[in-house]
């Protein structure tokens, strides 16, 4: 694999970052100071800083309960908080374990966010060919109407984006509250779709993403998976 994809694979930084370093003459192939666009091949030694680094051999996979407010983001000038700067020092998270999100949240919405150092996992569950749910508790200004709910579980065309979206589930649990059951994830859809009605969302929770639940968790919360929804979710992902 490319030298900066292989970095990227050992935890240390993205891929971005990876070229920066490489560029900065402090990774090292086999002795020889790596060059953008170098192979690593098995059994090399590659060295950071005079460091060596093995990718790692199990993926973690944490479970965050991601606040309101928080920009998903590593870095973001104009943003209050983000994403890099709740997580950072965390004292559920490994000193120095660096976690993509998966499928981000809004800066508005909250609840629950995957984080994982496996990129295969990441592509697999985003990817709109995956159908994997994803459940959403929803508070909106008025009540939405029957007819409202029909139209939206059939999928309705956002014009802003230029898209119709796919038939989902609608289950109202009283006027001004309802959950939503999507297998996909466009920029703010559910906000969208409830605006085609001319009903605004105040209160957006991820409950559920294909096994994993949000449970009992807290604004903030982060914690690792258990083996089992790992190994299920892996499943899920046809990834197992």
């Amino acid at each position: 694999m490319r030298i900066n994809r292989y970095l990227a694979a050992c935890g240390v930084c993205s891929r971005r970052d990876a070229d920066r370093l490489i560029e900065e003459g402090r990774v090292t192939v086999d002795g020889h100071t790596a060059k953008p666009g170098d192979r690593v091949e098995d059994g090399v030694f590659v060295l950071l800083d005079g460091r060596r680094l093995l990718p790692a051999t199990e993926h973690g996979l944490y479970l965050y309960y991601k606040p309101r407010g928080v920009v998903c983001t590593d870095r973001d000038a104009h943003a209050k908080r983000t994403l890099a700067g709740e997580l950072e020092n965390h004292p559920a998270l490994p000193k120095g374990r660096r976690l993509l999100y998966i499928g981000r949240l809004d800066k508005e919405s909250e609840g629950l966010l995957l984080l994982t150092d496996d990129s295969r996992l990441k592509r697999a569950l985003e990817s709109a060919e995956s159908g994997i749910e994803k459940e959403y508790l929803v508070e909106t200004d008025v009540p939405l109407s029957g007819e409202a709910v029909q139209r939206l579980e059939k999928g309705v065309y956002l014009s802003d984006l230029n898209l119709s979206t796919r038939p989902c589930r609608i289950r109202r649990t009283d006027d001004l509250h309802f959950r939503i059951t999507l297998t996909e994830g466009k920029n703010r859809q559910i906000r969208r779709m409830c605006l085609t009605e001319g009903v605004q969302v105040k209160r957006l929770v991820r409950v559920r993403e294909g096994c994993v639940l949000l449970g009992s968790m807290k604004p903030g919360d982060l914690a690792e998976a258990d083996e089992s929804v790992r190994r299920q979710l892996y499943q899920e992902a046809e990834l197992s």
